[in-house]
């Protein structure tokens, strides 16, 4: 209905251009709202006060000559101008019943709109496979997966997209890791290195490598060890790391492949693993590797800057001039030696992704990325691409509480919850549901017991409840050996006569516009409020009101309403990843 009421605005102006010489070239950026207050009618729109500078007349003149040209429609009863030149829509009663028409004819499809010829990638989670998906990874997870699922059912050919960090000083780390947990099980006395990554699944790594491999990679402690800097306290942990990693590349030779890719390979299929069971399925995972590869990707990119005139050497390094473009400070992107940078990696990255043709590239980072969003719109820019095409969204980790002891969580140490114990404790369900109902570049702490309970306070329950409380009515109606079908509802629903029944339905009206605000503001949890505020006001509802009397018209009008309502909270939950249960 409000995508009505703009057209019939849009109708006036259009009648109006042609009977006062209005100019064609009129902006006319036409904003209906829904009004808070009752009195003032059902939608407003603020039209004619945006006219007034531009046509050099007083808004309330305009606005009147715009309720004059309204075309003729069964949807307006009344039309009245408030205020400095507001006009406010009331809308015929019986056009809100259309609703229901609309969602048993469209089903599943009700709130989705046609495709619109427009790609979008959204990449997320890309957590560096250096260890299990912990609770803060899952945040990520969830809004990532929720977006996409939201963009795509508002009309854009969506690729979900996962990059893996396959590459770099971490990786090395993790490899050495690995070897040295293989060196132990081969029976060598090693003190571990207190950077390298300690879990327990890197010593079942090293473990299985020798199962494996026997002693192919094996030398001694004394060789592993020789000429590394000594990592007591007052020793230096990162030059003692890279000396390891030095030296496990050149005892190794070709066969440091093997402990690199152990490592690599067992993680990755972790977090396939948990994501798939997580309910997200990727349609890329891209190698940071593939970018050195023939061809090599992060070259061509610096050649590419380089030409655009956007590099600088100094002292035998190249360097981006990301100060032109607003950057705090310039940054390196080849090394005095010859190596490239993380940095580097990433301006390549995202230069394969927008020849790869997508008309919108999403980034859901972790919130200690926001200094990086500047340096790499910078790069885009630099590389002749519109930065605006990059839309980075920032996600804050979640604080996990066992009782009143806030459980930290340290990847290299081993000592974190991971996603997979999260899932298996308060299910999916809750997990996706608790991830996304914040905003999120809003911390949040995650409320376990809350989660696991059954009550009205949690939130996905008691929206899961209202989709299973529809279904029950209806095996109710069946045991009483009666029947009901949409066709035979849909012809009692003027019946419907209480304000809460209107109401209810004016809720309904608003799912699609719900929806298309939350997908394009990249704002799930705004879906997951509209959901929890629906289900709320039919538990009000059912409590106030019999459903299964004995005036059978009014029993079908309101399982028609009851069932409408069961199908939009379908069709939220599964955007948001979350199940819609029969039975609870």
């Amino acid at each position: 209905m409000k995508e009505k009421v703009a057209h019939y605005i849009q109708q006036a102006l259009q009648t109006l251009r042609t009977a006062q010489s209005w100019p064609d070239e009129l902006e006319t950026n036409i904003q209906v709202e829904h009004t808070r207050d009752k009195t003032h009618g059902d939608f407003a729109s603020n039209i004619a006060m945006t006219l007034a500078k531009p046509l050099k007349s007083n808004p309330r003149a305009i606005a009147q000559q715009i309720v004059d040209a309204l075309p003729d429609n069964n949807d307006i009863v009344k039309v009245e101008i408030a205020g400095p030149g507001f006009i406010n829509f009331f809308i015929n009663e019986a056009s809100n019943f259309q609703v229901l028409h609309d969602i048993f004819e469209q089903g599943e499809n009700f709130g989705r709109r046609a495709a619109n010829g427009k790609s979008i990638q959204v990449e997320f989670v890309s957590a560096n496979p250096t260890g299990p998906l912990h609770v803060g990874h899952g945040r990520g997870a969830a809004y990532g997966d929720s977006v996409a699922n939201m963009l795509e059912a508002t009309g854009n050919k969506v690729c979900r997209e996962y990059y893996v960090n396959d590459a770099g000083r971490q990786m090395d780390i993790l490899g050495t890791s690995v070897w040295l947990r293989y060196l132990q099980a081969c029976g060598e006395n090693i003190t571990f290195p207190s950077n390298g990554y300690q879990g327990d699944y890197i010593a079942d790594y090293g473990r299985e490598l020798l199962a494996e491999h026997g002693k192919i990679l094996h030398c001694s402690a004394e060789d592993a060890f020789a000429n590394v800097c000594d990592d007591a306290p007052e020793g230096d942990k990162e030059k003692h790391i890279d000396g390891l990693i030095n030296n496990a590349k050149a005892l190794l030779g070709d066969n440091y492949s093997i402990t690199f890719d152990k490592g690599l390979n067992a993680i990755l299929g972790d977090i396939r693993s948990d994501l798939a069971e997580f309910g997200i399925e990727y349609q890329e995972w891209f190698s940071e590797r593939s970018l050195t590869q023939d061809p090599d990707q992060v070259d061509r990119a610096i050649r590419k800057l380089q030409d655009n005139g956007y590099i600088e050497e100094r002292n035998g390094a190249l360097w981006f001039m990301s100060t032109r473009f607003g950057d705090d400070k310039d940054r390196v992107v080849k090394r005095d030696n010859g190596q490239t940078t993380y940095f580097a990696s990433d301006i390549a990255y995202h230069l394969n992704k927008f020849e790869r043709g997508f008309d919108t590239v999403v980034n859901i980072w972790g919130a200690d990325h926001h200094g990086y969003i500047a340096r790499v719109k910078a790069a885009l820019q630099a590389l002749d691409i519109d930065p605006d095409k990059l839309v980075v969204r920032l996600v804050q980790f979640v604080s996990l509480y066992r009782g009143d002891q806030q459980v930290q969580m340290s990847t290299r140490s081993g000592s974190f919850v991971t996603l997979r114990e999260l899932r298996h404790d308060v299910g999916n369900d809750a997990a996706r549901f608790f991830y996304i109902m914040r905003k999120a570049d809003q911390a949040t702490d995650f409320d376990l017991e809350l989660a696991k309970s059954e009550s009205k306070d949690n939130p996905v329950y008691y929206i899961q409840y209202a989709h299973a409380r529809v279904a029950s009515i209806l095996r109710k109606l069946s045991d009483q050996g009666e029947k009901w079908t949409p066709e035979q509802g849909l012809k009692q629903i003027s019946v419907l006569s209480h304000d809460v029944e209107k109401d209810l339905l004016v809720k309904l009206s608003r799912y699609p516009e719900i929806l298309g605000n939350a997908a394009a503001q990249f704002e799930p949890h705004a879906l997951a409020h509209y959901l929890r505020e629906l289900a709320g006001d039919f538990h009000t509802y059912y409590n106030a009101h019999k459903m299964l009397g004995e005036d059978t018209a009014l029993r079908d009008a309101r399982i028609t309403l009851a069932c409408a309502i069961k199908q939009v909270l379908h069709n939220g939950l599964t955007l948001l990843g979350v199940s819609a249960p029969e039975e609870m």
